[in-house]
């Protein structure tokens, strides 16, 4: 993902888990903190959220925050997507796509799964 800037930016999803009765509040926490995008919470105390960051170490950073929340147990990493490790596999699929084993070009035969 890019900011308006050009900037590229880290996205990682979290199951923050917190107990029923504090559900509510760690909610309304989440939300004002400005650290994350709440998603969806199922009423048990688990809340989905995403956190985003130039870098891993930025993201990383407002993941303790939030585990620092009156009433989370816990904050954790689900996924997580990065523009430029993408962008990085990508570019070597692209150079390895026709990449056939010589085995495999002298006899003809196709690999098995």
């Amino acid at each position: 993902m890019t900011t308006d800037r050009g900037e590229v930016i880290n996205v990682s999803g979290i199951v923050v888990k917190t107990a029923p009765e504090n559900s509510g509040a760690v909610l309304a926490e989440l939300r004002a903190s400005g650290l994350c995008e709440v998603h969806f919470q199922d009423g048990t105390g688990k809340i989905i959220v995403t956190v985003e960051g130039r870098d891993i170490g930025e993201e990383m950073q407002k993941v303790k925050t939030i585990m620092k929340i009156h009433g989370v147990l816990s904050a954790d990493l689900a996924y997580s997507y990065s523009e430029k490790e993408m962008h990085d596999a990508a570019e070597l699929i692209m150079k390895i796509k026709d990449a056939v084993p010589e085995g495999l070009k002298e006899t003809g035969q196709t690999p098995i799964d």
